[in-house]
């Protein structure tokens, strides 16, 4: 459609204001506009500057106005915008407020008298007596968070207020769909749907906004739910690939094997320095708040050097620090006060940041939908090309940062992957449903039926919800009552007394995670470690604190026990829980293009390969040698490549015992899922225990002794664990790990099971966990089927492992599509292992000891292929 033909679709003081302060439409408005203004559900996916928001609220404020002109604008809540983050719920009401001003302006100064539309902010932070203040005047568009609308939809007399709703917008969608906050909303609008169709008789309209992400019609039905068993029509607007982007991947300069990691920083941090200085404001992108910390502090110390930058220009920002600390800097970045910030994921959301002309990125940001989220943060505006570079730290992220650079430039973007059936997250909406009203259970069933997160739940997956929240399972004496009343013979539930202080005092998804001490066996307090570590450590681990190793030996709520392990190799790598995982279609194109380049070099065409490299994937010479030499190696002394198709595993011995490589390129929350279930049929096949070693490239199983490895024992590990048999492999494994332990909790928190807060008191982490612990023990023993157990395997198979992709895999290797290569025992590890290798070796926190690993097993390789006369003829 044309400009001028929407422009007529708009009041003409609307459109008039439009075209003076934006002269022309985006992509994005020129689709959508129309279908909102037809009162269709909509969603839009177009990178961040391209005029997403106002698309979506200009048809809206314009039908306002059409109602106020009418004398029909009442005191009512008319539009709910949503979002995930309270900061982008404040950027949005100052947002909104200017264009509603300058209208009011335009129209006072042509004699259009207009009454003015509120907008008011409804958060965890909006204080009480401004939450009155909406009872007595609510705002015509009110903007919140999903937890807050949950909250909202059980408040007697705001509830009220929400019945007349008849548009929801609901901002970066995608980074709410892949998560339980994303079922959590979903079963809010369709409690919000009901109330509104309850009411007046219509249907909300649902209005979508989405940075880049696939795929568009999975999250279509995310967004427009189901009703009747079909999917709500949604029309999909596809502006992803409306900016143009310019992406390149940067290595250092040096031999990345042998340069030392003096060398390799220095360099780095060279050609940071050159880029941030040929910028007005350059954002940095880290995978980690600790490397976040590193790069920001490195920066200060070499402008202070050069007296280049002033050191109140460059400023980090990441989730661990204050609110106040993130605002300050938001603003400053605002206002074009910093030339440089450093951030983790906490500025990938749409958050006004003003004018960003460079995004780097150090090391590969895991999937392709990432990676133009963040680029797209540089050149704000449509017209202005995102410019993002790339900066690869060694061989194996070189590979992956060049493949995910091509992806992004060829729009293949990874699947979002969205939580189905989350049962704790099921059990906090009936309470708040019976809060408002006594249901019938069929009607109940079918109104969760209508989330598209729940469109396949069984009856009985619901009824025994329905049961576990009446009591049905005598838990009373583990002071877990009742939330609901359920009469079974009428079909009936509704509230419990006590049940809505309950659901208002605990609601919400976001666990409450804590430090957790760790403590000696005689009580000397070591220090603290992130929870999300704990949860991955197995009793025996070795782990690296305050500069000591520790072995694991069991935890008691919010405390770890150790004893010293001083000279032994660490076993898990500090940072491990902060990593971001390589998605599971990323990892499967990076194993493509792993085989593509090693069929040339196999074939000879070793030029052909460099040029491919430097012409399709545009990287310099420096880079091309680099992956070119490191497929050479491997062909050359394994013969093998592993990849999408070639599963190598190879097996070798050291002084400790046995070590198995499996190169899986999968991506690690899939790997996590085959190595432990591999593991566990090792474990029992030795009646030894197990250390396994995940990265996104494959995993590593080792254990001690003399027991020789043969190649028949892995091939009956392999053929020990089906598809048919995974899950149930997992759940036997995972049972009394302290992943169970801890991601129970947060189910039954969730599920109200362990109340955080109540009648003014309020738990802290550390009691819960105690509870969480002892009541997990109960269960399992006793009612090892009660949904909360099950909802706890599902999050930690579905959620946190990917263990639909695992079943992928297997069948995969079934089926002959993946060819099962094993090799050894081997001298040493082929040179795509010892990434993996070394992992297993070092806590690599100090890459100093990572790289001294990696060149130390190189020299071996190197030094088998110049006795055998190899590297001397071929080596590029």
């Amino acid at each position: 459609m044309k400009d001028n033909e929407i422009l007529l679709m708009l009041r003409p003081y609307v459109a008039r204001w439009f075209k003076d302060t934006f002269h022309s439409f985006t992509e994005p408005q020129r689709y959508a506009i129309p279908l909102i203004k037809q009162g269709k559900n909509v969603l839009i996916s177009s990178p961040t500057g391209t005029g997403k928001t106002l698309s979506a609220f200009l048809a809206i404020i314009d039908d306002l106005y059409t109602l106020a002109e009418k004398d029909e604008l009442q005191k009512k809540i008319y539009a709910i915008y949503i979002s995930p983050l309270r900061a982008l719920d404040n950027d949005m009401q100052k947002n909104l407020l200017k264009p509603l001003r300058e209208i009011q302006e335009r129209c006072k100064k042509e004699g259009i008298e207009l009454p003015a539309i509120r907008v008011g902010l409804r958060t965890s932070d909006t204080p009480s007596n401004e939450k009155q203040k909406m009872l007595r005047d609510p705002p015509h568009i009110i903007i919140t968070t999903p937890e807050s609308l949950a909250i909202s939809l059980s408040a007697p007399r705001f509830r009220e207020k929400l019945s007349s709703v008849r548009w929801v917008i609901i901002d970066e969608i995608h980074e709410l769909a892949s998560s339980k906050r994303g079922a959590h909303l979903s079963l809010s609008l369709e409690r919000l749907e009901y109330l509104v169709h309850q009411t007046t008789g219509s249907y909300m309209q649902r209005i979508g906004l989405s940075a880049t992400i696939s795929p568009l019609d999975e999250v279509a039905r995310f967004l427009g739910g189901y009703m009747y068993g079909r999917p709500r029509d949604v029309e999909i607007i596809d502006a992803r690939f409306t900016k143009p982007f310019d992406i390149r991947v940067i290595t250092p300069n040096v031999d990345l094997i042998h340069g030392s990691a003096e060398e390799i920083n220095n360099e780095i941090y060279g050609t940071i320095a050159k880029l941030v200085s040929s910028s007005k404001t350059t954002l940095i992108f880290t995978n980690t708040r600790s490397a976040t910390e590193r790069v920001s502090f490195k920066l200060k110390r070499l402008f202070s050097d050069k007296k280049a930058i002033d050191l109140d220009e460059i400023e980090a920002h990441h989730s661990s620090l204050s609110r106040g600390l993130r605002l300050g800097v938001e603003q400053k970045l605002k206002n074009g006060l910093l030339r440089v910030v450093v951030s983790s994921t906490s500025l990938e959301l749409g958050i006004d940041i003003g004018y960003i002309d460079l995004v780097l990125l150090l090391s590969s940001p895991k999937s392709v939908s990432r990676l133009l989220q963040r680029i797209g943060r540089a050149g704000h505006y449509i017209n202005q090309t995102s410019k993002g570079r790339l900066i690869a730290v060694d061989r194996d992220d070189l590979i992956e940062c060049t493949v995910l650079a091509k992806c992004a430039l060829e729009r293949e973007i990874d699947n979002v992957r969205i939580p189905m059936k989350p049962l704790d997250v099921m059990a906090q909406h009936i309470v708040g449903m019976s809060i408002d009203q006594k249901w019938d259970v069929d009607e109940a069933f079918e109104l969760i039926r209508r989330s598209y997160n729940y469109h396949d739940l069984t009856k009985e997956e619901f009824m025994n919800v329905l049961y576990y929240l009446a009591g049905r399972q005598g838990l009373e004496e583990e002071k877990v009552y009742p939330k609901i009343w359920f009469d079974e013979a009428n079909n009936v539930f509704g509230r419990k007394k006590g049940s809505r202080m309950i659901y208002q005092l605990n609601t919400g998804t976001i666990p409450d995670e804590s430090k957790v001490r760790v403590k000696t066996r005689d009580g000397k307090y070591v220090g603290n470690l992130e929870e999300g570590f704990v949860e991955i450590l197995e009793v025996g681990d070795i782990f690296v604190l305050g500069g000591k190793t520790y072995k694991f030996l069991k935890s008691k709520g919010m405390e770890v026990i150790v004893e010293s392990a001083e000279g032994k190799r660490p076993t898990v790598p500090q940072w491990f829980s902060e990593m971001l995982p390589l998605s599971f279609d990323s990892a499967l194109r990076v194993g493509e293009f792993r085989e593509n380049i090693a069929k040339l070099i196999e074939g000879g065409r070793i030029a052909e390969a460099k040029n491919l490299l430097k012409k399709e994937y545009l990287l310099d010479e420096h880079a091309a040698n680099e992956i070119t030499r490191y497929v050479w190696e491997q062909l050359a002394y394994i013969g093998v490549v592993p990849g999408r198709r070639n599963l190598l595993i190879e097996y070798f011995k050291d002084e400790e015992g046995w070590n198995v490589v499996f190169h899986m390129l999968f991506g690690r929350r899939t790997n996590d899922a085959l190595s432990r279930a591999y593991a566990s049929k090792l474990s029992n096949k030795l009646n030894k225990p197990i250390k396994v070693t995940v990265t996104d490239n494959g995993f590593m199983l080792s254990y001690q002794g003399t027991e020789t490895l043969t190649n028949k024992m892995i091939e009956d590990v392999i053929e020990s664990v089906g598809k048919d048999n995974l899950r149930e492999t997992l759940e036997s494994a995972l049972r009394r790990t302290e992943m169970m332990r801890r991601r129970f909790r947060h189910v039954a928190q969730r599920s109200f099971m362990i109340l955080k807060r109540y009648k003014g008191w309020e738990r802290s982490p550390e009691r819960m966990q105690l509870s969480a612990q002892k009541l997990l023990n109960l269960l399992l023993d006793e009612i090892p089927d009660l949904p909360m157990i099950r909802e706890t395997y599902r999050e930690i198979l579905e959620d946190y492992m990917d263990i639909k992709s695992a079943e992928k895999v297997i069948k995969w290797i079934k089926d002959g599509e993946i060819r099962v290569i094993i090799k050894g025992p081997l001298q040493y590890p082929s040179p795509m292992a010892h990434s993996i290798v070394a992992k297993g070796y070092s806590d690599v926190v100090l890459m100093e000891d990572k790289r001294k690993i990696i060149e130390l097993l190189h020299n071996k390789i190197m030094e088998l292929l110049r006795v055998s006369g190899r590297v001397a003829q071929e080596n590029p």
